[in-house]
């Protein structure tokens, strides 16, 4: 593999990523838009965001059987096309067809289920293609090319919102087709890739890996969808925020969402390239990336200025840019190829589940009380984080604690 082959290789998995954040988080400024518009409810339409996550968690892990069964980029590309096509039904729904509403949330379920078959198996793909701490470095890459597409995605969705809400419907073909062809031309899989077992053997083994490891592994899913959770929630709060009580809206109130995405993008990258494989630095950063969240969002309560607000939310951002990356890691290195996709595939679930509880959720806790929803979720990080410190130990089979270890973690 050359370096030139490599760049291209990472930047086609790359997009992936930053694909699948756009079909969410290009929504989250237009929210306001389409309630006005269509005379819907919060609730109503928090559940534009909800049906696409939970579609994706539904379908990721039979997708994630299938691409270990078959092949990541013959899941991958078709699943590009059909979330592409999921935006074009919800766009065509909110411009000509009567019932509106119905239809956006029929082509939203048809991308949450092409969402099912790419970011999760992108990073079962990256594992595959990268060892050693060249893996943890593309995976940094892979959450901070997540990230770019969240900062870029409420400046984007703002822009086009200016020409009418639901023109970013019709971005989704257009940037999914990109990334298909990227995949397509770029991603080259070993053809001596060997199948998992059949189904039954295959679905024992799993259960022996969640067995033996389910703790540490349950625990790992739980953080990467407890940042998800909280980060779109908050979003979804500060979109409706900015206009209710600042009056703010169209692209500064996009740049303005941009910024704790833009901290949580660099901090990413950054943890990526540093951590390696060293699993006790990942701990430590888990750890102090929990901390800094229920910090912050205990310190909200006290907040209602618009700058000091931001820069203590940013405070979060930072705890789950160091977060997302070790979560990554973790996962990926936690079983063999033969079985990646499913473990990987599954913790895709939990964060697409993770996405879609934040809005609907935060819309009752925005309705009870704002001191309430910021001490319920502080409460709630720091549990998070002392589950982390008490069910994640590295340990190596002689029970001594290990700097460094191969590919395939050892958890007690």
């Amino acid at each position: 593999m050359t370096k030139k082959n490599k760049g291209m290789i990472i930047a086609s998995i790359g997009s992936i990523p930053l694909i699948m954040t756009l079909g969410n988080s290009m929504l989250i400024p237009i929210l306001p838009e389409m309630k006005s518009a269509l005379k819907l409810s919060q609730m109503q339409v928090s559940l534009t965001i909800t049906v696409f996550s939970i579609a994706a968690a539904i379908f990721i892990p039979l997708i994630g059987y299938l691409s270990d069964r078959f092949s990541r980029k013959l899941i991958i590309i078709p699943s590009l096309i059909l979330f592409g096509l999921g935006g074009l039904i919800a766009g065509l729904g909110a411009a000509v067809f009567p019932h509106a509403y119905i239809w956006i949330l029929v082509g939203r379920t048809i991308q949450g289920i092409g969402a099912a078959g790419t970011s999760p198996i992108a990073m079962a793909l990256t594992g595959d293609l990268f060892k050693g701490g060249e893996q943890s470095r593309v995976l940094g890459i892979y959450e901070a090319s997540n990230g770019l597409g969240k900062v870029l995605s409420p400046i984007l969705g703002s822009i086009l919102a200016l020409i009418v809400w639901y023109f970013a419907f019709f971005t989704f073909p257009v940037l999914s087709l990109i990334s298909a062809l990227l995949v397509w031309i770029f991603i080259k899989e070993k053809s001596n890739r060997q199948a998992p077992p059949p189904f039954g053997k295959y679905v024992r083994g799993l259960l022996s890996v969640f067995k033996h490891e389910g703790r540490w592994l349950f625990t790992t899913y739980l953080a990467g969808g407890t940042c998800l959770f909280t980060l779109f929630g908050i979003l979804f709060y500060l979109s409706d925020n900015l206009e209710t009580e600042y009056k703010i809206d169209g692209v500064l109130k996009g740049l303005i969402l941009a910024i704790p995405l833009l901290v949580m993008v660099t901090t990413s990258y950054l943890t990526g390239s540093k951590i390696g494989k060293n699993l006790e630095r990942m701990k430590r950063l888990l750890l102090l990336g929990f901390l800094l969240k229920t910090l912050s969002y205990a310190s909200l309560v006290f907040l209602d200025k618009l700058i000091p607000f931001l820069a203590v939310l940013a405070l979060s951002s930072v705890g789950a840019g160091l977060i997302l990356p070790c979560v990554n890691s973790i996962i990926t290195g936690a079983v063999g190829k033969e079985r990646r996709g499913f473990v990987t595939s599954l913790y895709g679930s939990v964060r697409f589940l993770g996405v879609a509880l934040g809005p609907p959720i935060f819309s009752r806790l925005m309705d009870w009380s704002k001191t309430g929803m910021f001490l319920s979720i502080a409460s709630f990080t720091l549990i998070v984080g002392l589950l982390v410190l008490l069910l994640l130990h590295v340990k190596g089979k002689d029970g001594k604690e290990q700097k460094n270890t191969p590919t395939r973690y050892n958890y007690m």
